[in-house]
C-alpha cells in the first residue's frame, strides 16, 4: 500500500469521525411513536414540571424532551460546568447526585 493511499484513507477516516462528533442525536426512545411538537422547536418548561423529583432515566428524559417541544435536551449533573449561552430550543434537566431531577428550565 502506498503512502498516498494511506494518507487518503487517514483523511477520509478523520473526516468521517469529525462528522459523527458534530451530529446531534435525540435520546434513544425519543422517536418512540411521537415527535416533538411542530413549530420552531422553542422550549416550554411549564408542561414538564411534573418531572421534578422523578428519576433521570432514559424514559423520563425522553418524555421531558418531547413534551417541552425543545429541539435539544441538556442533562446537567451536580457541580457540572455548563456554558452560559441561551438557546431557546434547549431544555435543561438538572440532576442531583442520586440522579433525581431537581429542576427543568429552558435555555
Amino acid at each position: 500500500m502506498s503512502l498516498r493511499t494511506l494518507l487518503g484513507f487517514a483523511t477520509l477516516t478523520a473526516s468521517l469521525a469529525m462528522t459523527a462528533c458534530t451530529t446531534t442525536t435525540p435520546p434513544a426512545d425519543a422517536g418512540a411513536g411521537t415527535a416533538p411538537k411542530p413549530g420552531s422547536g422553542k422550549c416550554d418548561a411549564e408542561p414538564v414540571q411534573w418531572a421534578v423529583g422523578q428519576e433521570g432515566n432514559q424514559a423520563n428524559m425522553g418524555r421531558v424532551w418531547r413534551e417541552s417541544g425543545a429541539g435539544l435536551i441538556r442533562p446537567i449533573g451536580p457541580n457540572q460546568a455548563v456554558t452560559m449561552d441561551y438557546r431557546q430550543d434547549r431544555v435543561n434537566v438538572h440532576l442531583d447526585k442520586d440522579n433525581k431531577i431537581t429542576q427543568v428550565t429552558c435555555g
